[in-house]
């Protein structure tokens, strides 16, 4: 019996691949190989020994890893994490782990080899940061191509414009069925800059929705709000290389800056096609968001007429975007606060974050809730971003 029970669709709006050290390089054109870095799992629990026990077995898990994780059944997601998990790095292997989880469909991010592609004060040979743009996107295509549930993300870094408008239109034109922007300025211009508007136009066009991701800008706040004079802090994990305490206070804070800079752009208005969702970001932030902007346009709309909009920004938002809340948030109630319309399910497969029973955690707020605002969070805003994985 699969995880997901049959009684009802999930869609699945998050989860991971754990990238082997060399995801990029082995995807890359020959004359940029040499210059890709590795990925690395530096800031991870995954261990060296556990990644070079893998490498040394020819990158993939033995015979008797693989068997055991299909013992688990319909346990897999509470036992199966990181890169010890069943289809970690394997397409073939995920096509075994989805029989078990029972989802419909599922988003296939990445982990840790966006760091170089996305990283917002590299300065490289934006040729190399690209040419590790299109590898992590082949590489992708690939790991989805063994099963249509799984429905591949590729990542387009926006800090060069032509480059961006040209990989994304790759992209697109492959099968990659949604694009992973950083949340963050496209380093000395907004995201709704004129020379980005063939980037959403594009996107729109082809109904292929665009994503941001925890990962997308960096995690931590700066060293200055960190100095408090006393020792510091370990993230939730036990290390220090990931989120800690301030970096969770204020995680929504980046996506929340690109979001409603975008919107105040226009791109939203000029674009009713283009889809968007917000992911492992939490949305608790989300109904008061739809609120300020507004309020925001409606009073600052009469001195700039920019921003005065057919539709209001909160409508916009339900009808063009979506946010997977995180397992502790309640649900319930921020559909009750803003629109059932905004939030989806996800599981964050095999990743630590995801708990070990991600619907579980969900139904202690949405058990009481009506079938139609239980079927809106598990299938149908997913289904209304990305139609065409009804099955």
């Amino acid at each position: 019996m699969a995880y997901a029970s049959a009684d009802r669709a999930y869609y699945d709006a998050d989860s991971h691949i754990m990238e082997l050290p060399d995801f990029l390089k082995a995807y890359a054109d020959p004359a940029l190989r040499d210059d890709i870095p590795n990925v690395s799992y530096s800031a991870s629990v995954v261990t060296d020994a556990e990644v070079d026990q893998i490498m040394n077995q020819g990158g993939r898990h033995s015979q008797e890893h693989v068997a055991a994780q299909l013992a688990m059944g319909d346990a897999l997601i509470e036992n199966s994490k990181e890169i010890q998990a069943l289809g970690a790095f394997n397409g073939e292997d995920r096509s075994a782990a989805m029989d078990l989880l029972g989802f419909k469909k599922q988003l296939v991010f990445a982990t840790h080899s966006v760091a170089f592609p996305f990283h917002p004060s590299s300065k490289k040979d934006p040729l190399l940061r690209y040419g590790a743009t299109r590898a992590h996107n082949r590489h992708m295509l690939d790991f989805c191509a063994a099963d249509d549930r799984l429905m591949g993300v590729g990542i387009v870094p926006l800090d060069d414009p032509a480059r961006a408008i040209e990989e994304v239109d790759w992209a697109i034109k492959q099968g990659l069925q949604a694009i992973w922007v950083p949340h963050r300025a496209p380093l000395d211009r907004s995201p709704g800059h004129v020379e980005l508007e063939g980037f959403w136009a594009l996107l729109a066009e082809a109904g292929v929705p665009f994503v941001l991701h925890v990962g997308g800008a960096p995690l931590q706040v700066s060293k200055t709000w960190g100095n408090n004079g006393r020792a510091p802090v370990k993230d939730w994990l036990g290390g220090g290389e990931n989120v800690r305490t301030k970096d969770a206070a204020v995680l929504h804070q980046t996506p929340e800056m690109f979001l409603s800079v975008l919107l105040l752009d226009g791109v939203f208005e000029r674009h009713p096609g283009l889809r968007g969702a917000a992911v492992e970001l939490g949305a608790g932030w989300v109904p008061e968001l739809c609120r300020r902007l507004d309020w925001v346009t409606r009073i600052y709309g009469r001195s700039d007429e920019s921003v005065r909009f057919e539709r209001a920004p909160s409508q916009q938002l339900i009808e063009q975007m979506a946010f997977t809340p995180f397992s502790h948030e309640d649900v319930a109630y921020l559909m009750q606060d803003s629109h059932p319309d905004l939030y989806l399910f996800s599981s964050d497969y095999p990743h630590l974050e995801g708990t070990k029973d991600p619907i579980g955690r969900f139904e202690r707020f949405l058990a009481n809730s009506e079938p139609a605002v239980r079927d809106a969070f598990y299938s149908e805003n997913f289904l209304r971003l990305w139609p065409e994985a009804r099955v």
